[in-house]
């Protein structure tokens, strides 16, 4: 064991008295040490419950023999932090996360680890750990919201969002947006649709580093707890099995998680980071190769907010595996790839059924032949971007519209609930990429006000900044190269004529050439000063086309 390097022998007496310090008797010396990584707090409702969530886990471990040993990763809320500076210290906390882990780990000799998030940065920055540290580990997320009801509909968080773009509208008073705030959010979880912390859960299970259940079963179900500790014991065995996560984390598990999100129509989010994860396990993911898996992958569900169901739902109809047994019938995934439950993916999901087909389509009759994920390339994206085709209203899948710029997303917020936005425009947000920003903010507000105000038939929206998994419309993110690095979004100018084409993956900025050299020549990228944290991801992160991950130096 990995430990016995710092546990066995006279030389390492002094730390086996701080483990007696800790109050560990000598049979729990004794043992494997298992690091428990708990995103536990106080703040973010998909994180209330992962203190219940770790004893579980906890008990598992001591269960099946080993020593449980609890140490921290911190976590943001998206929602919080939302509309504010506060989003651009969100995606950043992935690479915090994954580093603080690495520390921890290695600096306390751990044989194996147990992660626990939940929300949004979370588990990717976890899975970056797991990949870069390859010891034996498995995920065990908080799990979802139950949705909340209001007029005796369900409702989620991008609910509430489009509310306030109502009430800006006129066309709901504050006594029914004041309903809808009470009640829309009525558990602890990761808010209740298919948005960025619900996709990133799915996924681990497609990975093969889950057990299943781990993306769907509601967090307030026993059945969560119950989970909790079969992956508690579950640790144990892949560490006798010496399993690792880059044996689970192949190209081909890669592929099978690409595949799951184009047919479970999943955040935006995940073209950020399944690259990025990737690229921890010396595996490469273009935009390209994601574009190339959705044209041949149906998309099976509508869950919000393209839709009107919901993550318990899921769980009810069969969850993941349910949806990957669809997905095999075409032969779309690499049924022998490992998984951390022992069996390959074939095994795991050979008895799977779909028991509601209202909620996981067959596969013979999809919501659509194409995958729930669009890459759009152009003269104004040469590397490429993201939209969630998914969720986009047929009459949006090409839109030519004149372009309405902002260099910031508080200003582009101002002009649509200011009614300066009008029916046919395309809605420019830049500056505000993984550098530009810094931190690539969501623009859940803006697109929630432009749905709220009824004008999600009628305008687009497009931005080097990314979008939350709540929303929907036809919404292009992940512009590249972004306007901070001389990307031609910086060189639109208001009125320009855009043509978003998705079902042709075209985006273009309808200019001719020499006026395009023109402004070219004479463009200087804005600056912005920064400080801290923000200053060192700025010099260091990659295009979002890459995951936005951070270039090492030397």
């Amino acid at each position: 064991m990995k430990s016995d390097a710092i546990k066995n022998g006279v030389q390492n007496a002094p730390h086996r008295a701080l483990y007696h310090a800790l109050g560990m008797t000598e049979e729990e010396i004794s043992r494997p040490l298992v690091g428990i990584v708990s995103s536990y707090n106080e703040i973010v409702p998909g994180h209330m419950n992962l203190d219940k969530i770790v004893e579980a886990v906890r008990m598992g471990v001591a269960m099946a023999g080993g020593t449980p040993v609890v140490f921290p990763a911190i976590a943001v809320c998206d929602g919080i932090a939302m509309g504010h500076v506060g989003m651009k210290y969100s995606l950043v906390t992935r690479d915090l996360i994954a580093d603080s882990t690495e520390a921890m780990a290695l600096a306390h000799g751990f044989d194996a680890l147990v992660m626990v998030p939940n929300c949004d940065k979370n588990v990717p920055g976890l899975l970056m750990a797991a990949a870069r540290l390859n010891l034996p580990c498995i995920f065990v997320s908080g799990g979802p919201m139950l949705p909340g009801r209001v007029h005796g509909e369900r409702t989620s968080f991008s609910t509430i969002s489009e509310a306030v773009g109502r009430y800006n509208a006129g066309t709901m008073d504050e006594e029914e947006l004041k309903e809808y705030e009470c009640k829309t959010c009525p558990t602890c979880g990761s808010c209740a649709g298919m948005y960025t912390a619900n996709s990133m859960n799915c996924l681990t299970e497609a990975l093969g580093m889950a057990l299943r259940g781990n993306g769907t079963i509601p967090a307030v179900y026993s059945a969560r707890l119950e989970l909790a500790k079969r992956t508690g014991m579950a640790i144990m065995r892949l560490l006798r099995e010496d399993l690792r996560p880059r044996d689970v984390m192949t190209a081909s598990a890669f592929e099978n998680a690409l595949t799951v999100d184009m047919a479970l129509g999943c955040s935006t989010n995940s073209m950020l980071h399944l690259p990025a994860i990737a690229n921890e396990c010396g595996i490469s993911i273009d935009l390209d190769h994601a574009n190339a898996i959705s044209e041949r992958t149906p998309n099976l569900c509508h869950l919000a907010p393209a839709g009107r169901t919901y993550l318990d739902q899921l769980d009810e109809a069969g969850g993941v595996y349910a949806v990957m047994h669809e997905l095999s019938k075409r032969g779309l995934l690499h049924t022998d790839c490992r998984t951390v439950t022992g069996k390959t993916v074939g095994e795991n999901i050979a008895h799977a059924e779909n028991l509601d087909p209202e909620v996981i389509r067959p596969i013979e009759t999809p919501y659509s032949e194409t995958g729930g994920i669009a890459v759009l390339r152009g003269n104004l994206a040469p590397d490429g971007c993201v939209v969630k085709r998914s969720a986009v209203l047929p009459e949006m899948l090409v839109h030519e519209g004149p372009a309405r710029v902002f260099d910031c997303e508080e200003d582009a917020q101002a002009a649509i609930n200011g009614g300066k936005i009008r029916p046919g425009d395309v809605v420019v947000i830049r500056y505000e990429g993984p550098k530009g920003g810094p931190g690539m903010r969501e623009m859940l507000n803006p697109t929630s006000a432009i749905m709220g105000m009824g004008l999600g038939n009628s305008v687009a929206l497009i931005t080097d900044g990314r979008f939350s998994g709540a929303t929907r419309g036809a919404c292009v993110g992940h512009i590249s190269p972004e306007a901070a690095s001389g990307g031609p979004i910086g060189l639109v100018c208001e009125g320009d004529r855009i043509r978003i084409d998705i079902p042709a993956h075209r985006i273009e900025l309808l200019v001719d050439e020499q006026t395009l050299a023109e402004r070219r020549a004479s463009f200087v990228p804005k600056k912005k000063e920064l400080t801290g944290y923000l200053k060192r991801y700025a010099s260091l992160v990659s295009s979002g086309a890459s995951g936005a991950v951070l270039r090492t130096k030397g």
